[in-house]
């Protein structure tokens, strides 16, 4: 049941409140994504984690537009529309963050490329993962 314009405006006030005092900086995670899918998705997902757990709101486009259904990683065009989107997001970031535990990817160098040419901040992160 949708809620009434009063309850949304209530809502909405006490989050802006919550927003005031836990502010959230905006990110973007950059991790590899090509090659061993399954453990470069089981660690971006460990870097969102981390850097959530650090007060952030993370975003990982190769994790979000990668899904079942969305893009095709495997069709160039698509591959290259997934990039564009998330540089489209990376433009409104406060900060690029790239977790290099397992690597620093092509299209890391890429995204690193794009964030300082729009003066972007960027950082370096490690969560030094398990063995």
């Amino acid at each position: 049941m949708p809620l009434t314009p009063e309850e949304a405006a209530y809502h909405k006030s006490i989050f802006e409140e919550e927003c005031k005092t836990q502010p959230y900086k905006r990110v973007v995670i950059e991790s590899p994504y090509a090659g061993d899918t399954e453990r470069n998705e089981a660690y971006a997902r460990a870097c969102m984690k981390h850097s959530l757990n650090q007060g952030e709101a993370p975003i990982a486009s190769h994790l979000l537009y990668t899904q079942p259904g969305v893009l095709d990683e495997e069709v160039p065009e698509q591959r290259q529309w997934g990039i564009e989107a998330g540089y489209a997001w990376m433009v409104e970031a406060e900060l690029v963050i790239f977790y290099v535990d397992v690597g620093f990817s092509h299209g890391m160098l890429q995204a690193m490329h794009f964030a300082i040419e729009h003066k972007i901040s960027i950082e370096v992160r490690q969560i030094l993962l398990p063995e």
